[in-house]
């Protein structure tokens, strides 16, 4: 059997970029060696591009850059016939053929949009969201305004555009009442977002977020149970099963979500089959209006009022306790099976 070569990005010129690296070292040991050569394309926080040769080990705790003689500069080339990566070693420059692309990119310049853009134009197909899914959802202000036109509830909300002044946001504050939360539009895994209980608070909150994005959510606070549903697939959806994020103290932010302490998340969520039912009904719409495709996961609410949306990820964690694994495989999905859905579904 002919072995793929699967070009498994990893790093990113993001935020995110650590984030990134405790995933990808998940991804590496569940792909299939028997099936895959595994050409691993790092990229660092300055945005350079590297093909990696070195041990997946040095990965984790961003030690793989130190490999220098282990690292060769690489490009993906935008000409069709190559179908593949440009690599600048030592011996000259060598062209590799790439049957899918990997992206395990958080944030911007990886889960936007924009590295799926460049292999969309390359000819090689990308496994996950496209660059039109992985843009739409990445604007948490554009997914909710969609999310609405397939009758789905999202929380009340208002805009903060950098340079203009905060006076809207106090009053759309006071309007709903707090607790409220202020985030990025676009940012993941929970960077530069607060929760926060008094007017007093607010423009600390708004100044913080602007360090990650130039437009700010003000956002009202859902009152629920925090949901998640992992859906994988194109015209066909795999549907995983509905998890719930039970949390001790605070809110799911980045040390809840990769650093778990006061967080324990339920597979199944202790609802009712119907009520779970439901959840996964409402993902796989939004799942499809939103433009998705590969596999993502959808983040909803479950409330007295009945579902309420939050935003969907489209590369969520792979990490040791990452949900979207967990949730594939309450639904009889290992790791490696679902690596292996996501290369042969690639588009």
């Amino acid at each position: 059997m002919n072995k793929k070569n699967i070009a498994v990005l990893f790093g990113g010129c993001s935020s995110e970029y650590s984030v990134s690296l405790l995933s990808v070292y998940s991804v590496l040991k569940n792909l299939d060696d028997e099936k895959y050569n595994k050409i691993l394309i790092g990229i660092t926080k300055e945005g350079d591009w590297f093909r990696y040769y070195g041990s997946i080990d040095k990965i984790p705790d961003d030690k793989w850059l130190s490999d220098s003689d282990k690292l060769a500069s690489v490009t993906v080339s935008l000409d069709r016939s190559v179908h593949g990566i440009i690599e600048y070693g030592k011996d000259g420059v060598s062209v590799t053929r790439i049957h899918c692309a990997l992206p395990i990119l958080h944030g911007k310049n990886g889960e936007d949009g924009t590295v799926q853009g460049v292999f969309e134009l390359a000819g090689i197909p990308v496994a996950g969201c496209g660059s039109l899914g992985s843009s739409v959802c990445m604007n948490k202000h554009l997914a909710q305004r969609l999310a609405e036109t397939v009758d789905v509830p999202v929380p009340k909300a208002c805009l903060v555009y950098e340079g203009d002044g905060y006076e809207n946001a106090h009053d759309f504050a006071k309007s709903i009442g707090y607790p409220i939360f202020v985030k990025p539009v676009k940012a993941g895994s929970s960077y530069g977002v607060t929760k926060i209980l008094s007017d007093e608070e607010l423009d600390g909150a708004i100044d913080f977020a602007f360090k990650y994005d130039n437009v700010v959510m003000v956002e009202e606070a859902i009152e629920g149970i925090e949901v998640a549903c992992a859906i994988m697939g194109n015209k066909e959806l795999i549907v995983g099963e509905i998890d719930e994020v039970e949390l001790t103290d605070g809110f799911y932010d980045f040390e809840a979500k990769y650093f778990p302490k006061s967080t324990h998340i339920h597979v199944p969520a202790r609802l009712d089959k119907a009520v779970r039912e439901e959840i996964k009904e409402c993902a796989a719409r939004l799942y499809k209006a939103l433009g998705c495709n590969g596999y993502a996961r959808v983040d909803l609410f479950y409330t007295a009022k009945g579902v309420v949306f939050g935003e969907i990820n489209t590369i969520p964690g792979f990490t040791e306790h990452s949900r979207f694994p967990a949730m594939m495989k309450a639904a009889g999905y290992s790791f490696s099976q679902v690596l292996d859905y996501f290369i042969e579904n690639a588009k």
